[in-house]
Parts: structure tokens; C-alpha cells; sequence
């Protein structure tokens, strides 16, 4: 079984929330462009001037999206 990779983008400032929340929803078109079978975005709101989009992604897609869609960072996703 591969491992699953959190794909992170973070946002600061006062708009920082609007900003991930809109983030996800071109996380969404590419996962669907790309015909990928990832369902798991989303986005979160970590203080009023921090906020963060994500994509879970299986290892062996992280290099494809990575390179496509440069997030900020990465994490193996428990």
C-alpha cells in the first residue's frame, strides 16, 4: 500500500481565508482536467491571517502534481 502525501499551500493575511477557500476549488478543476482519482482537498482556516489549501495525493502522483501545481510543502498524511 503507498503512502498518501498532504500537498499544502499557505496563505497569510487578512484575505488569507478567501484565498484558500478559492485555492481549492482550482485544486478540484485540476484533479478533474487531469481525470486524477483523488478526492480529498480542502482547505483550513488556522488563524485570522494563516490559512491553508490542501490535496492528498497517493506517492506515486506526488511528482506529477508537485511539478504542476507548486505547493509551498508536503507531509506524509497519517
Amino acid at each position: 500500500m503507498s503512502r498518501k502525501i498532504k500537498l499544502i499551500w499557505d496563505f497569510r493575511g487578512p484575505a488569507s481565508a478567501k484565498t484558500a477557500e478559492h485555492h481549492e476549488i482550482h485544486l478540484k478543476e485540476y484533479i478533474t482536467i487531469e481525470k486524477l482519482s483523488i478526492n480529498s482537498t480542502g482547505f483550513q482556516i488556522l488563524d485570522e491571517m494563516y490559512a491553508i489549501a490542501y490535496m492528498v495525493v497517493n506517492e506515486e502522483n506526488m511528482i506529477q502534481v508537485r511539478d504542476a501545481l507548486k505547493p509551498h510543502r508536503g507531509e506524509v498524511y497519517q
